[in-house]
């Protein structure tokens, strides 16, 4: 059985297969597309696949990428994951970035608390910090730098994310190990976390952490009719 794993949270349109049994990756497209995930992602799909030697129906489960992240993205890829599993009939799992960039950054540091950062605009950062073995010591959320660095000056974790060096600079970064500057994880890490998960847990959503900044106009909203 073979698991297909996308991102489109950040800037990278990606996606891998990955031998279930064996853990093996049979094959991975990534591209830096900035923007554009919906029109891109079903043909990263299928390139994946076929560099792969896996078509559709040798699919038994998906992985995606939940968030935080870009909006747009995130709502893309969610939708592409939860589409192709209703299709396909295989369950599909939700990772968050956070949760992966954390991963990612124990690999290259083991035996560290890790604090992800990345940079949601308007002076606002999404933030999470775990311990040395993924356990959560502060939740996501979005908070302010401030706050950021007193998160880093109470835990004294390695940075890793889009906005780790922002953190460190602000907070004291002559004491701060810095990991992936990168505002996702490597898809092979989104692949790893979902295989270790219950595949028939719940449905990926979206983890936005705050509201869209895209909302509809009181005044367009139509009433609806009593009928």
């Amino acid at each position: 059985m073979n698991l297909l794993a996308i991102d489109t949270s950040a800037n990278l349109c990606a996606a891998c297969v990955v031998d279930t049994e064996t853990g093996r990756e049979l094959g991975r497209v990534v591209r830096d597309i900035g923007k554009g995930h919906a029109e891109l992602l079903i043909g990263i799909i299928e390139e994946t696949l076929k560099a792969s030697n896996v078509d559709y129906n040798g699919l038994g489960r998906i992985a995606v990428c939940t968030g935080p992240g870009s909006f747009t993205g995130v709502r893309v890829g969610v939708a592409t994951a939860r589409g192709l599993a209703l299709a396909l009939k295989i369950p599909a799992t939700g990772v968050t970035t956070l949760e992966a960039i954390a991963t990612e950054a124990r690999e290259g540091f083991p035996g560290r608390a890790i604090m992800v950062a990345i940079d949601a605009r308007r002076e606002e950062l999404y933030a999470a910090v775990y311990d040395e073995f993924g356990k959560i010591l502060y939740a996501p959320a979005v908070i302010n730098l401030q706050d950021a660095t007193v998160l880093a000056r109470k835990y004294r974790p390695l940075l890793a994310g889009s906005a780790a060096a922002m953190v460190a600079q602000a907070a004291a970064p002559d004491i701060f190990d810095l990991g992936s500057h990168a505002a996702t994880a490597d898809i092979g890490i989104y692949a790893g976390l979902a295989l270790a998960m219950d595949p028939h847990g719940e449905k990926p959503k979206p983890v936005y952490l705050r509201e869209p900044d895209a909302k509809p106009q009181a005044g367009l909203i139509l009433p609806r009719s009593g009928g």
